[in-house]
């Protein structure tokens, strides 16, 4: 027996020889009893408490994990509600808005329409603006409904360069009109592994993705590094997509989608677009990463290089995209993208109207986040790559030189406050448009230079 036991033991016979009332003793012994024995099982049993806590909290843990179970991955571009959070509105409506301006000047433009003395050449600055506003309606765990309507006026310089791939993924020329982007539903099956997606999508956002490369809001500007040139994307159409992340191999994922290829909205089956791509996460360095292999296919009625009576032509082309995070503030990404050299797509043509096709691109670079000097909200971006005309192209051509376009970008994304960012810009272009840009028999080769300021506003 514990020397515990025994002194209260003691100490209650001490109380009965002193002849207090005989109920009163009573009541005060088996209180105190009830006592020690309570504080002794307690001792005993402590262990096992701590178990039977521990089990509860990894049954609740397994309950919320179970009614809030992650959905696949939806967006990896620049849609303002994935990058800030919406405004939540009744009936549990999400809205997001922002608007994206920028003002750009380009020396050396080389398809500036007003000349400057005898130069061939000419410096211009230009400007453009878009808004954006999303909406976005979940539907318990089964379902996600989505709108985007954008609007905007300004080419900025992009129709006054004369090359393969622009400088101004955000451009939006169109004069003030809003146009309806994206309206589609989205449904969840299997326990959110798969995803089905019809409607008007945007083809862009759902293939070729990076997660520092697919922005033309806060990342790059440049076309090339937001995808890849070699892809002849429809624009926003009537489409399906289709999205599998099995919860037992998390480490990859498999989607693919098909288009109106020619987004006219009739006989949507006779002319489609369609890419498929595997995803793959492996977790290097055990940091996040994306290794993304793609394949597509259209087929709108191409024109063959070598013999334009074929004039019934289908395209196709593949690709890879890869973004790894080296540490906790550096990633990198590279792309690379090859497309059928054989044929062209008349309708396609470059600033002057010239009809041209790309074969091969290739873009590498990285971001620096600023949280190593002070700017956890900033970040440094740096790219460069390089666009490949086919060959065929070039052996159709009439003394064509058909040089591989060279483009570098760096940026600094300086986040204001919570709702504003301004990025400086600069963009460099050798070998414009292969060097084969010619007017009053002179070749407008010389490197072209982009200096500019993007400000994003997030509402």
């Amino acid at each position: 027996m514990s020397n515990t036991i025994l002194k209260y033991m003691l100490f209650l016979k001490t109380i009965w020889k002193k002849g207090a009332m005989k109920y009163f003793r009573i009541v005060i012994v088996l209180f105190l009893l009830n006592g020690v024995i309570s504080v002794k099982m307690c001792s005993a049993d402590e262990k096992a408490v701590r178990d039977e806590i521990a089990a509860l909290k990894t049954r609740i843990t397994a309950l919320e994990t179970k009614l809030h179970k992650k959905k696949p991955e939806m967006h990896t571009d620049s849609h303002l509600l994935h990058r800030k959070e919406g405004y939540q509105l009744v009936g549990g409506l999400q809205v997001g808005a922002g608007a994206t301006f920028i003002v750009q000047g380009a020396i050396d433009a080389n398809n500036a329409d007003i000349l400057v003395g005898s130069d061939t050449t000419k410096s211009i600055t230009d400007a453009s603006y878009s808004i954006d506003l999303e909406i976005e309606k979940g539907f318990g765990d089964y379902g996600l409904g989505f709108v985007h309507l954008e609007t905007g006026d300004g080419a900025g310089v992009e129709d006054e360069l004369e090359v393969f791939s622009n400088v101004n993924r955000d451009t939006d020329d169109s004069d003030n009109n809003i146009a309806l982007t994206e309206a589609w539903y989205e449904h969840y099956l299997f326990d959110n592994q798969l995803s089905l997606r019809a409607g008007k999508v945007d083809a862009t956002v759902q293939v070729d993705q990076s997660e520092i490369a697919h922005c033309e809001c806060t990342q790059f500007l440049g076309r090339i590094f937001r995808n890849a040139p070699t892809i002849d994307f429809p624009d926003n159409t009537a489409g399906i997509r289709g999205l599998f992340a099995p919860a037992q191999a998390s480490w990859v994922e498999f989607e693919a989608q098909i288009l109106d290829g020619d987004n006219d909205w009739e006989d949507i089956g006779d002319h489609i677009f369609t890419t498929y791509q595997t995803n793959i996460k492996p977790g290097f360095f055990n940091r996040d990463g994306n290794y993304r292999i793609y394949g597509w296919y259209k087929d709108t009625k191409y024109t063959d290089w070598t013999d334009t009576s074929k004039t019934n032509e289908d395209r196709y082309g593949f690709g890879l995209s890869i973004d790894q995070q080296l540490t906790d503030i550096f990633t990198v990404f590279g792309r690379y993208g090859w497309a059928d050299p054989d044929v062209y797509d008349p309708d396609a043509t470059s600033s002057s109207g010239a009809n041209y096709s790309l074969e091969q691109t290739w873009s590498i670079g990285g971001q620096l986040d600023g949280e190593s000097w002070g700017r956890e909200d900033d970040h440094l971006g740096v790219a460069i790559g390089m666009v490949v005309p086919s060959d065929e192209y070039k052996k159709a051509g009439s003394n064509l030189t058909a040089d591989d376009e060279g483009h570098f970008e760096l940026y600094y994304l300086w986040q204001v406050n919570k709702h504003l960012a301004l990025s400086p810009d600069l963009q460099i272009i050798w070998n414009p448009f292969g060097s084969d840009y010619v007017v009053n028999n002179a070749r407008r080769n010389d490197t072209i230079t982009v200096i500019g300021c993007r400000g994003q506003v997030d509402f």
